[in-house]
């Protein structure tokens, strides 16, 4: 979670710094951070007081999860992706919980509920999850100054 935690710092959008490590037999396979795709631009950058337009559910119109960024940087390298274990510094929405399922990972540990930074009452990604067998935990350890303790 540590990994996940710094890669999150990579991350060039205004409103959430978020990181994912995908990891299978104890090796890591893939990371990735949210943000905009390769060769397009920086948040922080090209609209740095507000950043990025927001499409018609209030998200940004143009950045990629950090789990899909780790899930799609596996994929196009040929790293074997089912059974893997995704760490994330934010629990999944319910479109990265769809792919997580259909790309087959056994297991997501995350850091902070995106429920709560949404401020909506349901993990919609968890429960998803959840009800199709993925096993699904929050982060137990004490997380200070930025770094798992």
């Amino acid at each position: 979670m540590e990994l996940a935690i710094n890669l999150a710092r990579r991350s060039h959008c205004i409103k959430a710094q978020v990181g994912a490590v995908l990891v299978r037999d104890t090796r890591i396979i893939s990371i990735g951070y949210n943000g905009p795709p390769a060769g397009t631009h920086n948040c922080d950058e090209e609209f740095p007081e507000v950043g990025c337009p927001r499409d018609s559910k209030g998200s940004c119109s143009l950045a990629l999860h950090a789990e899909q960024n780790a899930i799609l940087y596996a994929a196009k390298n040929g790293s074997a992706i089912e059974g893997s274990t995704l760490y994330i510094t934010l629990s999944p929405c319910i479109a990265c919980a769809r792919i997580i399922f259909s790309m087959k990972i056994r297991k997501v540990v995350f850091l902070h509920l995106y429920a709560a930074y949404k401020g909506i009452l349901v993990d919609e990604g968890v429960e998803f999850l959840r009800r199709f067998g993925v096993e699904v935990e929050q982060y137990a350890e004490r997380i200070k100054s930025g770094v798992a303790v």
